[in-house]
């Protein structure tokens, strides 16, 4: 119904007076409210339906304006749980005759849809009666959430956990959060309108400065690590990005600063780092450490032509520490040891533990080599004081070699490389003692490397021979064994003795297979000395290696089977110190071999530690007496002792190295057994009893006393 209704005809028709004017001014007004797209206009009687509605106001609610009106005002907008407000200021518009307050009102539309409304009731009279309550409602959903955006904006900005600083366009210091205020200690009254550039730490100058800005100029965005000061003074790192913000225009009208402690993170990191470049044990640089710390010191002695040493040291025998007390007892040792190197160096050296008991170390900027020689020196004597770890009192020594940069290197491989060599030749050379990397050192681990290929090959190729060395009866001259010696039929090299190549084999792990293939080969030339009717024993070394195997008494008995021999023409030689070293397991082992059938001989006894009462719970069948006690005159009481002793305990003895008429008198006339040497090989070709390959072919070519011979 159209406010104009309510005018009775007579009214309409009379004209003019004021009062009709009034009314003709009212109807214009609403005639415009009803075109208007700004405000939603509708009126309600005292039923609250609707007797008036406009264009805007129908398509605020989304009904067709046909269907408006007499419909509950509820019905266009709902007001959720504020219903009953919204209905007390109806009833107080009606009863009062005065307007409500005006408010924002969130609705729900009869087509669903959820707004923001500015709402006012305004009371029309009409005749002096109050016939209509006008409502008039403005869509403020734009800038509610704009409000609300702001809103959360604001709370995200004041609650944020990182730092965040906003500055004018001159950068000056508009606002802080609180985060900034936690992480640097300035309230908000602090810096708001002072230059950002007064809050700089002071370690990074203009320069730095001056690139960032530029980039924020050209980019809007810096982001980067920097270190910041708290209001105390007190330094820390930073992570800042700054972020240039632009107006409509496209002009800069703001900077922000997000700024982030992360003085935990580069501690974590720092501590990472750490863990990466140390050695767990010693905390000294490890091996990755150690190789930026020699590249630095080369470029250094590099750009000042000064030299440089590297020390690589290895403990003398520290595997037998740890084999008896324990790795607790090694790892303590260690150590202490990694502490007193430490003393012995400036603090422009490096100390580092490559693993194990291996250390390396940079000597930085030296004079000489004398200066290298004295502290390689003094770290050995440091070395070597006696170590108090828990109840035990422990000796260690240490081998060093050392390298020169420019003379014994140019780059780090090779000047580690070659101070490792000269440490092997310090350990060759005796232990507890240093060396200094020379050109044959160098060719003489070739030459080693070049024999452990070599030896893999011999093995596979069949480059190995045997030779024998006889053993004759003293009393009568009869052959009674053959002692079976090996050789290296070399493809370059010729052939080679023993002890140019076991030391090797040794080292490379090869003595078990190359001991294995020496008592096949020796089992099969005794079968067939005896297809040829000469029925004597054959005599095999054992290295230490072999006899530590478990399956020794199993590999002899397959050697046996393979070669058809009785195990009485095979005997077994063992040094005093493979008895010594075999531990626990040594008495069965021997035991098992004597099960056999097979003899055993105890050779070069008198050098090494045996005791009578030990021998006595061997089964021991020969002792052989060194070489040496028959050089030079010989050692004629020490020869009667070790003849009388054997007597004693039921053994075969036999002389080694008999060169001369005059040593085998004196052995027969002592009661010796056996002998062998040069005299044994002569009296053998003089018999006739030569024809048994290699026999008799030994003189001059001399033997070795390692393991196998």
């Amino acid at each position: 119904m159209a406010p104009q209704d309510h005018l009775s005809p007579s009214a309409q028709r009379a004209a003019p007076n004021p009062a009709l004017a009034a009314l003709d001014l009212i109807a214009r007004l609403v005639a415009a409210l009803e075109h208007t797209p700004l405000v939603a206009v509708c009126s309600i009687d005292r039923e609250g339906r609707i007797r008036f509605c406009n264009r805007a106001c129908a398509d605020l609610s989304g009904v067709a304006p046909e269907a408006v009106v007499g419909q509950p005002l509820k019905g266009l907008f709902s007001r959720g749980d504020r219903e009953a407000e919204h209905d007390a200021l109806v009833e107080q518009a009606w009863r009062t005759g005065q307007h409500s307050p005006i408010g924002d009102w969130r609705v729900r539309t009869a087509s669903g849809h959820e707004l923001w409304l500015y709402s006012t009731l305004v009371p029309v009279y009409h005749e002096g009666e109050l016939t209509q309550v006008f409502c008039m409602d403005v869509d403020v959903s734009a800038r509610k959430h704009a409000e609300r955006t702001l809103y959360l904006a604001a709370q995200v900005f004041e609650n944020s956990r990182d730092a965040i600083l906003l500055m004018d366009r001159d950068r000056h210091v508009i606002s802080i959060n609180r985060a900034y205020s936690e992480i640097t200690g300035y309230g908000s009254g602090d810096m708001p309108g002072k230059p950002l550039s007064v809050y700089r730490s002071g370690i990074e100058d203009e320069t730095f400065f001056r690139a960032v800005w530029d980039q924020i100029e050209a980019t809007d965005h810096w982001q980067g690590e920097i270190w910041s000061r708290r209001k105390g003074g007190e330094l820390f790192p930073a992570w800042l990005a700054l972020t240039a913000i632009r107006d409509s225009h496209g002009q800069i009208s703001n900077y922000m600063a997000i700024v982030s402690d992360i003085t935990e993170r580069k501690r974590s990191e720092e501590q990472t780092r750490h863990l990466a470049e140390h050695d767990f044990l010693t905390d000294l640089p490890n091996r990755v450490l150690l190789l930026d710390r020699l590249s630095l010191a080369l470029s250094a002695a590099r750009r000042n032509g000064s030299m440089l040493a590297i020390l690589f040291l290895d403990l003398d025998r520290f595997k037998r520490i740890n084999d008896t007390l324990g790795h607790q007892v090694g790892d303590q040792l260690l150590q202490e040891v990694a502490a007193r190197l430490l003393k012995c160096v400036r603090k422009v050296d490096t100390v580092s533990r490559q693993g194990g008991d291996e250390f390396v170390i940079i000597l930085a900027g030296i004079g000489g080599i004398d200066h290298a020689a004295h502290v390689a020196d003094t770290i050995r004597q440091a070395i070597c004081q006696p170590y108090a770890i828990g109840s035990h009192e422990l000796h260690v020594s240490t081998s060093i070699g050392v390298s020169i940069f420019p003379s014994d290197g140019d780059d780090i491989d090779t000047l580690v490389k070659n101070a490792d060599i000269a440490m092997y030749h310090a350990k060759q050379g005796g232990r507890n003692n240093f060396q200094f990397f020379s050109a044959e050192m160098n060719e003489r681990i070739v030459e080693r490397a070049s024999f452990e290929q070599g030896l893999c090959r011999a093995l596979a190729e069949g480059q190995f021979e045997l030779a024998f060395e006889p053993e004759l009866d003293i009393a009568t001259g009869t052959l009674v064994a053959l002692e079976a010696l090996i050789r290296w039929r070399h493809p370059e090299l010729g052939l080679l003795l023993p002890e140019r190549f076991l030391g090797v084999a040794e080292e490379a792990g090869l003595m078990v297979p190359i001991g294995d293939w020496v008592l096949r080969e020796a089992c099969r030339h005794a079968r067939r000395w005896h297809d040829g009717g000469q029925a004597v024993a054959v005599a095999v070394n054992l290295s230490l290696t072999q006899f530590m195997q478990r399956d020794l008494v199993d590999r002899v008995r397959a050697a046996l089977a393979a070669a058809g021999l009785e195990a009485r023409f095979l005997e077994l030689e063992l040094t005093e110190s493979i008895i010594m070293k075999g531990g626990g397991a040594t008495a069965a082992t021997l035991h098992g071999l004597r099960a056999l059938g097979v003899r055993l001989s105890l050779d070069d006894f008198g050098t090494g530690w045996s005791r009578l009462g030990q021998l006595k719970d061997y089964p021991i069948d020969k002792l052989k007496i060194a070489q040496a006690f028959l050089r030079d005159g010989g050692d004629e009481t020490v020869i009667r002792t070790i003849i009388a002793m054997a007597r004693s305990m039921r053994m075969t003895v036999i002389a080694e190295g008999v060169e001369t008429p005059g040593q085998l008198a004196f052995l027969r006339g002592e009661g010796c057994d056996l002998y062998q040497g040069r005299q044994a090989e002569a009296a053998v070709q003089d018999s006739g009893q030569g024809g048994l390959g290699s026999v008799g072919s030994l003189a001059g070519q001399g033997r070795a006393d390692a393991g196998l011979p």
